[in-house]
């Protein structure tokens, strides 16, 4: 898929620079020609030689080139590129670029560029979670730069949390994404999925049945198409799609600031199984059992989610679609429920356990918008996912949302 393409792959300076070595290979695999510019910290953690060797061509490195620059070479080589792919983007490298700063290769080639970038971040989780870097990463995501993860697990550092760098296969799904077209090229569309965890204590919590399964088909289907997809996740049983940017969170009230956080977006999908309730104060300890004795749970409201974004007036989506997961009465209570909530469309489904959709593999909606109750056959969930995207790619085409 990536034949004829080139890839200017610039190497920051972290730990995870490793996985631009296999990340290489990969894009090679398929067809790619691949350009690597390597910061001189990145050469603390790969060699030159490596990484020469995997693209099978020259590794730039030096802004102050007299051999190159004596013909602009590092305009040209900003320029002559189809797609300028940043792994690892460390923090460093982030704020040079949100703050306008050049003073190496990397970064004059990223403010010398009027090429699409796609960023692969990476860092300790406690510098990606530091207010300047979300501040800088804001900053790049309204100026169109792209982001590809990343994830959450281990660290070599020995923490845990997010910011370990996507894998090379996750980035490559990203960048075909990017280079493949598709009707939402360009487009920036948030999904949140699964189902949120409201502590109890520390080893217990109230949720849903919800897989999280429908909201990644729609994310996967939205990757497909060209969309740049921030991906919401609570605790799922399915892994996250690859080629979006993946945020994971536990309770409704991390949900909310993620979704904000991603804001502003072209659509909201709002696919997530959020708790309606939460316990007002939960123990910070495991809730002792006590013979004769039940505990008391006192519950107070979740935030809504969905009427957040439908409802925030400046900065709205122009296209949000809300879900609902019915029992009984499914159409007349969807209906009421996009009213009270002020999205664009609805999709809702009987989850009643005869049905076996929730946690299921197939899924049978009804799509509830201005123009009616349109009910789809049932299908797997991958296929309700494409019909559900076409229609927004269609929607987002005609520059409207109802």
């Amino acid at each position: 898929m990536l034949a004829g393409k080139t890839i200017l792959l610039m190497i920051g300076g972290g730990i995870a620079a490793y996985k631009s070595l296999d990340l290489i290979r990969r894009l090679r695999e398929r067809g790619a020609e691949v350009v690597p510019v390597m910061t001189h910290a990145a050469g603390e953690f790969v060699t030159p030689l490596s990484v020469s060797a995997l693209a099978g061509r020259k590794v730039h490195t030096d802004l102050f080139d007299l051999t190159e620059e004596a013909e602009m070479g590092h305009i040209q080589l900003s320029r002559s590129a189809d797609l300028i792919v940043v792994a690892p983007a460390t923090a460093d490298l982030i704020g040079k670029v949100a703050g306008g700063l050049a003073n190496d290769l990397a970064s004059t080639l990223l403010m010398a560029t009027d090429t699409e970038v796609l960023m692969a971040p990476a860092m300790n989780v406690r510098m990606w979670l530091h207010p300047s870097v979300q501040r800088n990463l804001a900053e790049l995501r309204g100026q169109g730069v792209g982001f590809v993860g990343p994830g959450e697990g281990d660290m070599a550092c020995g923490e845990f949390g997010p910011g370990r760098m996507a894998e090379p296969m996750e980035i490559v799904a990203a960048i075909e994404a990017r280079l493949t077209g598709g009707p939402l090229r360009g487009k920036r569309v948030l999904v949140t999925s699964g189902p949120t965890h409201e502590p109890i204590d520390p080893v217990r919590y109230i949720a849903n049945r919800s897989s999280g399964a429908q909201g990644t088909a729609i994310a996967r289907a939205l990757v497909r198409q060209g969309a740049d997809v921030v991906f919401v996740t609570g605790p799922a049983d399915v892994a996250p799609p690859e080629g979006a940017e993946v945020i994971k969170v536990q309770s409704a009230v991390e949900m909310l600031d993620a979704v904000r956080s991603a804001l502003p977006v072209d659509a909201a999908i709002m696919a997530a199984a959020v708790a309606d309730w939460r316990v007002k104060s939960a123990s910070g300890s495991k809730i002792k059992k006590v013979a004769g004795a039940l505990p008391v749970l006192q519950f107070e409201e979740n935030p809504d989610i969905l009427a957040t974004v439908a409802q925030m007036g400046e900065g709205r989506p122009g296209l949000v679609v809300g879900f609902a997961a019915e029992t009984d009465d499914v159409v007349a209570h969807a209906t009421a429920k996009r009213s009270r909530k002020g999205c664009d469309w609805i999709v809702a489904n009987d989850v009643s356990p005869e049905t076996g959709i929730m946690g299921g593999d197939e899924n049978a909606v009804v799509l509830i918008s201005d123009s009616g109750a349109e009910e789809w056959p049932r299908m797997g969930k991958q296929a309700v996912a494409d019909r559900l995207v076409e229609r927004i790619a269609t929607t987002l085409g005609l520059g409207q949302g109802g």
